[in-house]
C-alpha cells in the first residue's frame, strides 16, 4: 500500500497464531522503517525489512498486549531499534508478554520488555519527514494509543476498533465506558475519511464503522451505549 506522495510505503504482516497486524512502514528514500506493534515472530519480521531492503529505525507499541509487544524485545536486541510506546499505564500488560504466551501454549513467542519511551497525548514520531500524532486511547487497555497521519489519511488502532466490532473490556484494568470514549471523542473527529489499520482483521475508515458498526455506530451511539466484549 501506497501512503500517497509522502514517499512512504505501507505493508501488513500477519504474526503469531493469534494473526495479529503488524504494520512496517518505510520511508521509499532512505529505506529507513518502522515496525508497529510486532507481536511476536521477530526473525520473520526482520526477514521481511530485509527483503525490502528495509532498515528498521524503530519500533511503535499501541498497547502492551502479548500479540502486539511480543516481539519488540528481540527485534530490539537484533538491530538496536528503540521501543516506543504505549503509554506507561501499560507496562503491567508488557511485563506478563512470556507468562501470557506460555499461558496460551506458545512459550517462547515473545519476551517481556520495558519501552526506551513512553508515549504520552500529543507526542509526535517521526519517519523521515513526514510525521505521525498521538492520542490517548484508553477502554481496551488503560495505556492503549492510536498512531495517526491525517494527510495521509492513515491510522493505527491497535485493539480499540475493528471492522465491524471494537476491543475487549473484560481484561484488567479494561473499561467499556473508557473505550467508547475513547472511540468517540478521539477517534471521530479525525474524520470520516480516515482509514484505519486496526490489530486484527481487515482496515476500515471512521465514516464506515460510524455507519454500520453494531457497537459504536452512530445510531448506537445515539440510543444509549452498548456494553461489550468486543473481539480481542
Amino acid at each position: 500500500m501506497s501512503a500517497n506522495s509522502s514517499g512512504i510505503q505501507l505493508k501488513i504482516i500477519p504474526v503469531t497464531p493469534l494473526q495479529q497486524n503488524c504494520s512496517m512502514l518505510w520511508d521509499t528514500d532512505t529505506m529507513e522503517g518502522v515496525l508497529v506493534d510486532p507481536g511476536g515472530e521477530a526473525e520473520r519480521l526482520l526477514e521481511a525489512a530485509r527483503s525490502e531492503g528495509i532498515t528498521i529505525k524503530e519500533m511503535w507499541l499501541t498497547h502492551g498486549h502479548l500479540d502486539h509487544a511480543g516481539g519488540a524485545e528481540d527485534i530490539r536486541n537484533e538491530t538496536g531499534a528503540p521501543i516506543i510506546g504505549p503509554h506507561k499505564d501499560d507496562q503491567f500488560w508488557l511485563d506478563q508478554i512470556e507468562s501470557g504466551y506460555a499461558k496460551y501454549g506458545m512459550a517462547g513467542m515473545g519476551k517481556d520488555v520495558t519501552p526506551d519511551r513512553y508515549l504520552e497525548e500529543g507526542d509526535v514520531l517521526k519517519l523521515g519527514d513526514v510525521e505521525f500524532s498521538v492520542v490517548h486511547t484508553p477502554g481496551h487497555t488503560p495505556g492503549h494509543v492510536v498512531i495517526f497521519n491525517q494527510d495521509l489519511k492513515i491510522a493505527f488502532v491497535g485493539d480499540v476498533l475493528f471492522r465491524g466490532s471494537v476491543g475487549r473490556t473484560d481484561f484488567p484494568r479494561s473499561n467499556t465506558q473508557d473505550l467508547i470514549n475513547s472511540i468517540k471523542e478521539k477517534l471521530w473527529p479525525l474524520g470520516s475519511d480516515m482509514r484505519f489499520i486496526p490489530g486484527h482483521g481487515p482496515a476500515s475508515t471512521f465514516g464506515q464503522e460510524r455507519a454500520d458498526n453494531p457497537f459504536v455506530g452512530d445510531k448506537v451511539i445515539g440510543n444509549g451505549l452498548k456494553n461489550t466484549d468486543g473481539v480481542m
